[in-house]
């Protein structure tokens, strides 16, 4: 039987094992592992991975073994944390970092882990050399979890601690707003033959992965850097922009309103959902991913 973890029943599910391991991807359960390790004085390894990159760490071992709080006080504010499905991940990686996660739970286990000043081990799939160790500042006396204050892990609520729910980026590129187009109406505006231009402003890494055929890749950041750049010459074109959830399309819409000629932003708009939309409402054979 499989049970979610939360804060009322963290402690009793984890009192029975000597060692925890943290294979999660969101900082709620990040931070109700790291202050229930502490309460039952157990240490916690953790892993993680996102794109080509991993990190591998052993908190709360030893008296002066930082928990996670010690490092991170503070979380990062929702927005701005992606998911593996949001950013990506090379496969390899995370065999790589649970690997490693195994060996050192083990080594912990058999007593063969040797001691020394904490660190963290980052892991770059793209780096030579690949692996670089980073040392860490020890135990903090004023730490919410395992210094003089400790707070209760069940009089916690963890994800209003980490500012709130993950966002649902699906849902948001799906908002209606001004100047917006939904795939439907993007589909008759292609159908019908007229000129337009298409910005298509994912990574070029996804645009690789499938684009319309006479769709323009401009990444958002590059968009964003100069979008008077990305500006057509004859200000009566029609430009729709489009990415793979309908949100970095809205900022890169509003980038090239704010410089276009007086009179054609109106003719500037992104489209409702993005290709995921695309895919499910239009055509079911476009790749999703």
């Amino acid at each position: 039987m499989t049970t979610a973890i939360d804060a009322q029943n963290a402690v009793t599910l984890l009192s029975s094992y000597d060692i925890i391991l943290d294979c999660t991807d969101n900082a709620p359960t990040r931070y109700l592992l790291s202050d229930t390790a502490v309460r039952l004085g157990k240490p916690l390894v953790s892993a993680a991975a996102q794109k080509f990159e991993g990190q591998l760490c052993t908190y709360n071992l030893g008296p002066n073994g930082p928990c996670y709080r010690c490092i991170f006080p503070k979380p990062p504010a929702p927005e701005t944390v992606g998911t593996c499905a949001e950013t990506g991940i090379l496969g390899v990686v995370t065999g790589i970092m649970g690997n490693l996660q195994a060996l050192e739970a083990l080594k912990i286990l058999t007593g063969l882990r040797e001691e020394g000043p904490p660190s963290m081990l980052i892991f770059s799939a793209l780096g030579m050399p690949p692996f670089r160790s980073v040392k860490l500042r020890s135990r903090n006396p004023a730490c919410a979890a395992c210094g003089a204050g400790s707070a209760s892990v069940e009089e916690t609520d963890y994800v209003q601690f980490c500012g709130g729910p993950t966002p649902d980026w699906e849902r948001r590129g799906l908002a209606v707003g001004d100047f917006r187009a939904s795939v439907k109406e993007f589909s008759a505006i292609i159908s019908s033959g007229r000129a337009i231009h298409i910005l298509d402003v994912r990574p070029a890494t996804e645009y690789g992965i499938c684009r319309f055929s006479l769709s323009q890749n401009v990444p958002l950041k590059l968009l964003v850097a100069n979008p008077r750049e990305y500006i057509p010459p004859d200000p009566s074109a029609e430009t729709y922009v489009i990415c793979r959830l309908g949100n970095d399309s809205q900022t890169a819409a509003d980038a090239l309103r704010s410089v276009a000629p007086v009179g054609a932003g109106g003719l500037i708009k992104d489209v409702v959902g993005g290709l995921k939309a695309w895919s499910k409402d239009v055509d079911p054979s476009f790749p999703v991913y």
